[in-house]
């Protein structure tokens, strides 16, 4: 594979570098996921979809691409809402574990190649603890262990906070346990009623921080390429991930740390205690998947996006205006016809060449940082200069040989922003567009039968799924909305 100059944005040193994989060839990523006590909410949806992203993008420029993500399944909101339901953790992580597949799946999320949890890991994590107690980086108090941040001389590096400003600004209603308020648990001894693991400490269960450290090195080695997640995570998670994982191994924890920006209603961020909390499987009742997706990276995945309706609106015109696009283009285009440059005219020659290089300044735009809201505005300049050749009756050879390339370079961007509803190929295309020929045929019947009111059902249900039919002449078409 040749050298690639693909930049990414490290949280870690605050600029832009060149990303250069720890193994050549391989990408090892690390996305935090989500603690399993609800559905995930919109702004989770935002940093999923991203990533997602991310790593399609890693593969289609050749990378061997490694994705983990955990899922947190044992945590104090799981125990907590286990008791308000007066049922056991297990209950509530695996309802919520399902329906997290359940909404990252209607988001047209790929599934990563590691789902490892928590309470399958509680043996490792404690190895990993007990390391840093043998190397007098961590405590033990009553049952509990602490990391002592102390020890770790660049604590606060990833987030730019200083020690001595967060310990002046920490509560005085500190744990007297620790011997320093930012020192932050490993091990949580086990109270009544808690679930909890045999350890050399007692009974009890992990802290959350350690077991993203645990995991992602189990599975991606103790240095690897892209940590990722929400700006929210950037303190004091994965800040004390650098520190315990550090401090254990005495090498560098992760090269690259990636960070999305919140997503906001109304300027504010998301939240439940400011009443604005919307789900991933509350929005895609009314938005669908690709409209979803194309609002998400309309925006630069580091910058704090408003959800609103007018936002999302706009994304559905531009996810429809597209989605037309490349269905008139299935149409026109039967067969991959090979496109032989010499046996083009002039006209043709520069559509082709505009179209190359819109095509080449969108790839650039994703290999500087993963510039989304660029590249998607250079997929629909893509769209607005073969339009032309689509409105056309009568296709050259030429004309048709572009419109194939084109076809097929849409079909390969797309195999990293996921804005198509279907690619046209494949049994499931094949069977609906068999069912739909059906429905308008069993409607045309009831019509010349003057069965009105069952062939205006046929076509309000199908309204209410998002398909229009549109009758022209004898003629009936139909299509996606």
């Amino acid at each position: 594979m040749e050298e690639m100059s693909l930049k990414v944005y490290n949280s870690l040193t605050k600029k832009k570098e060149e990303f250069v994989p720890t193994e050549k060839d391989k990408a090892k990523i690390y996305v935090c996921g989500p603690t399993v006590y609800d559905y995930i909410h919109i702004g989770n949806g935002r940093a999923f979809v991203v990533f997602d992203v991310v790593r399609r993008f890693l593969r289609y420029l050749g990378y061997d691409v490694t994705y983990v993500m955990n899922l947190t399944d044992i945590d104090d909101r799981i125990i907590e809402r286990a008791e308000r339901e007066n049922t056991d953790t297990q209950t509530i992580t695996v309802k919520f574990i399902e329906a997290f597949f359940e909404d990252t799946e209607a988001l047209g999320i790929e599934r990563a190649d590691i789902y490892p949890k928590a309470t399958d890991h509680v043996q490792d994590i404690i190895e990993l603890i007990q390391s840093l107690v043998d190397r007098g980086l961590a405590y033990q108090v009553n049952g509990d262990v602490f990391y002592d941040v102390s020890t770790f001389a660049s604590y606060g590096s990833l987030s730019g906070k200083r020690i001595e400003d967060l310990v002046a600004g920490s509560r005085v209603a500190v744990d007297e346990s620790k011997k320093n308020p930012l020192d932050f648990t490993l091990w949580k001894s086990q109270k009544p009623g808690e679930p909890g693991w045999q350890s050399p400490w007692g009974m009890g269960r992990p802290g959350w921080h350690i077991e993203c450290s645990t995991m992602s090195m189990k599975y991606l080695g103790q240095t690897f390429d892209i940590h990722a997640g929400g700006v929210d995570l950037v303190f004091p998670h994965h800040e004390n991930e650098i520190a315990q994982s550090e401090g254990a191994t005495g090498k560098k924890f992760v090269k690259y740390w990636l960070h999305n920006g919140f997503l906001q209603i109304g300027g504010e961020k998301m939240a439940k205690s400011l009443g604005n909390f919307k789900t991933v499987r509350e929005i895609l009742k009314k938005v669908p998947t690709e409209v979803m997706r194309l609002f998400f990276l309309q925006k630069h995945y580091r910058s704090p996006i408003d959800l609103t309706d007018q936002g999302l609106q706009a994304a559905g015109s531009a996810a429809n205006r597209l989605n037309r696009f490349y269905q008139k283009l299935q149409d026109m285009v039967m067969t991959e016809a090979p496109l032989e440059e010499e046996s083009l005219n002039e006209k043709e020659l520069q559509v082709l060449n505009t179209h190359r290089r819109l095509k080449s300044e969108l790839v650039e735009a994703m290999k500087d940082d993963f510039n989304t809201p660029v590249a998607v505005s250079r997929l629909f300049d893509m769209v607005r200069e073969l339009n032309a050749l689509l409105t056309k009756d009568n296709l050259m050879d030429g004309e048709r040989a572009l419109l194939s390339q084109a076809k097929q370079d849409i079909e390969e961007v797309d195999s990293f922003f996921g804005f198509l509803r279907s690619k046209g190929s494949g049994a499931n295309s094949e069977l609906v567009n068999g069912l739909m020929e059906i429905l308008i045929d069993v409607r045309k019947e009831l019509r010349s039968r003057k069965i009105w009111d069952l062939a205006d059902k046929i076509r309000q249900e199908l309204d209410k799924n998002n398909i229009a039919l549109e009758d022209k002449g004898q003629e009936t078409a139909w299509r996606v909305k």
